[in-house]
């Protein structure tokens, strides 16, 4: 798979280990990554605030890594705009817990990457910090929300940066952007000091170049803390030695038919039968079965939920949001809270039938998204902020429903379409975390993703 010129030749565990062996100091490290953000970033809007005065960091698993935090995560004196005119100049006072724990594995933190106003669609586009472009067609989307992020690993600026996931906001930019990307079971990842919602759609996780740096950060970010509503089972070991680990003869279930009515493009198709194929020349046992999750209203149920993020920022000047957010921030407050239990009621009756098709099957597998990475604009082409919030649908039908389920996902990169990354989506079942990194490693290693360099430094050969 060819990548974008100028991708990272190591990954960051690689760049820990030399920092330790004081190949390199981690000043050095920083210092040469704003060079490459200053060179990139002019181009592709993926850093919305720099934090380039460089302080020691914490002697940690990552001491002296380069970090990126995705701009809807709060962060101790540096600028968090959650990519609204509402928060433009919003510095907080504390760390959120995760940029806590990122701080103690020793990464360097060196600014925030762009976002969706709120994280609210699948596009990386706002009014405040404009639109971030994919390395691959800077005419293109990197995906959405964490797009700022994978169009900075793409780019070669790092190999790994921070992301959040509530609807795909991790998978989606990952397949955009031929990258590796794992959303968390539900309570794996502490929100705190906040919480997620009801159903806690929300985790955080990393977007990288080698599933090894994913199990890794995962390591670092997971764990509960006091007053945590929901909490994964801690895993058997640390997520990063499942990599490499025999996954054993899996059942794996292949779909292309996604839980929301919405057409999937034939080429995207047959990249996930290409995984499918792939898979079964691996020893796994492939089958063709759809879980029993199409449901024609799921979106808009999901709105229900989904529309409340806007009415959670405290917004003095609604005037001040875009319209997909004043949209939705006006039909949070016409929503009565029965009608909002009747919702949260309903999609979690929908989770258990889906949830029990794990029980006849390990894995399923589908494509990540229903389409290419779209035209930059494409998702705000309608004026009404409603058919906007239904073309994120069209974009992303296989996503969403897994944050509902709390069940892990990955994206994996696994082909190219027209000079476009094209992503497959493993589903795993509940607190299956070290299982998808397992395959996630054995595609990897029997299909490369990463440049050719690469693949021989992490193999040993230079």
């Amino acid at each position: 798979m060819a990548r974008p010129r100028g991708a990272a030749l190591t990954d960051a565990l690689e760049l820990a280990a030399r920092v330790r062996a004081r190949e390199v100091s981690p000043r050095e490290l920083a210092e040469q990554a704003i060079a490459r953000i200053e060179a990139a970033n002019r181009g592709l809007n993926f850093l919305v605030t720099e934090a380039f005065d460089i302080e020691e960091p914490a002697d940690g698993p990552f001491h002296g890594v380069p970090m990126l935090v995705k701009d809807l995560t709060e962060t101790a004196g540096i600028r968090t705009t959650f990519s609204s005119r509402a928060f433009a100049q919003y510095v907080p006072a504390a760390d959120s817990g995760t940029v806590r724990r990122l701080r103690a594995a020793g990464f360097t933190i060196l600014g925030k990457t762009n976002t969706p106003e709120f994280g609210i669609t699948c596009v990386t586009e706002s009014v405040l910090n404009g639109a971030c472009r994919n390395p691959w067609d800077p005419a293109r989307t990197p995906g959405g929300s964490s797009g700022g992020a994978a169009a900075a690993v793409a780019a070669g600026v790092l190999p790994l940066a921070h992301g959040s996931d509530g609807g795909g906001s991790i998978r989606i930019p990952a397949s955009c952007c031929g990258l590796f990307g794992l959303k968390p079971s539900r309570g794996r990842v502490s929100p705190a000091p906040y919480v997620s919602g009801s159903l806690e759609l929300s985790q955080q996780a990393g977007l990288s170049v080698t599933v090894r740096d994913a199990a890794a950060f995962l390591d670092v970010l997971a764990g509960y803390e006091p007053g945590d509503a929901h909490w994964a089972p801690p895993p058997d070991r640390p997520f990063v030695e499942e990599v490499g680990r025999d996954p054993g003869r899996l059942r794996i279930a292949l779909t292309v038919d996604p839980p929301m009515p919405y057409a999937v493009e034939p080429a995207v198709a047959a990249v996930a039968r290409s995984a499918a194929d792939a898979l079964a020349e691996l020893g796994h046992d492939v089958v063709e079965a759809t879980p029993p999750w199409r449901d024609e209203s799921l979106l808009w149920v999901f709105s229900r939920l989904w529309q409340v993020t806007p009415a959670l920022y405290p917004v003095e000047d609604p005037s001040l949001l875009e319209p997909i957010n004043r949209a939705l921030l006006e039909r949070a407050h016409e929503t009565s809270s029965v009608e909002y239990a009747q919702a949260v009621g309903a999609l979690q009756r929908h989770a258990r039938r889906v949830v029990a098709f794990w029980d006849e099957v390990d894995l399923v597998l589908t494509p990540t998204l229903a389409k290419l990475p779209v035209p930059i604009g494409w998702i705000f082409e309608p004026e009404d902020p409603w058919e906007q919030f239904e073309r994120g649908g069209e974009l992303t039908p296989f996503t969403p429903l897994v944050n509902v389920t709390g069940q892990p996902a990955a994206s994996v990169p696994f082909g190219v379409v027209d000079g476009l990354p094209v992503g497959v989506q493993l589903i795993g079942p509940p607190a299956g975390e070290a299982m998808l990194f397992r395959l996630a490693a054995q595609l990897e290693a029997a299909h490369p993703w990463a440049l050719p360099e690469l693949a021989r430094e992490l193999a040993g050969g230079g």
